[in-house]
């Protein structure tokens, strides 16, 4: 299923459907600096430290870059 959208709620991530229904919640780390950095049909990318982690509609954990 496509991901509609993504919304940042203070420590988490949600992840919507186009029907505006909840496919995950990820945890969006605890530094300032981290959190949602963007969105596309079927990823999530998160900032967390030194790091942006990739996931799927489903909160599957895809891939991870180094933020710097």
């Amino acid at each position: 299923m496509a991901i509609g959208s993504a919304i940042q709620k203070g420590r988490f991530v949600y992840v919507y459907n186009e029907k505006g229904q909840q496919l995950s919640c990820i945890g969006a780390g605890g530094q300032p600096t981290d959190g949602l950095q963007g969105y596309t049909s079927s990823t999530v990318s998160i900032k967390k430290g030194s790091f942006i982690y990739v996931y799927d509609e489903k909160g599957r954990q895809k891939s991870c870059i180094s933020a710097r």
